[in-house]
């Protein structure tokens, strides 16, 4: 059950919404900040703030791929996947980063440190290839860079 602050918040984020659903990934992003991923339950409770269907919600949820409908490491790593990064050698850069964590793509290390999740398109075209930590954006990443990256992280394995 989220806090009664949090569901306030939602709530408030939800009525300076135009429509409901333009808030839905706020509210999904901030369920799944709260859980650690979007929980059946996190899918309730969004339609309920939402006023839509949990079905509604469930859709929505599994249009983003930066919503998470099981759990994923501490650390999500999303290797973009587009034409444009593909062309400048992200699917390389996937495969090096597979066997660096030594997990397949959309799979969680063993500690449970980083889930590598290949994304259609991280909107970084021009500095391909591209990977998103957080918030962050990284490219053009290079392997080494992308090492230098990963050991930086708090969870680094």
């Amino acid at each position: 059950m989220i806090p009664q602050a949090l569901k306030q918040e939602l709530l408030h984020r939800v009525k300076e919404a135009i429509t409901p659903r333009e808030a839905a990934v706020d509210v999904m992003k901030a369920l799944q900040q709260h859980y650690g991923w979007l929980t059946d339950e996190a899918v309730g409770e969004a339609a309920d703030v939402l006023g839509l269907s949990p079905l509604q919600v469930e859709e929505l949820a599994t249009f983003y791929e930066m919503i998470y409908r099981r759990p994923v490491g501490r650390t999500v790593i999303h290797v973009c996947d587009s034409i444009s990064c593909w062309a400048m050698g992200g699917e390389t850069l996937l495969k090096q980063l597979e066997q660096r964590l030594n997990v397949s793509a959309g799979g969680t290390t063993d500690d449970g440190s980083i889930t590598l999740v290949p994304c259609s398109c991280l909107g970084n075209c021009g500095d391909g290839p591209a990977l998103m930590i957080g918030d962050r954006l990284y490219g053009p990443v290079s392997m080494e860079k992308a090492e230098q990256i990963i050991s930086g992280l708090p969870s680094a394995p």
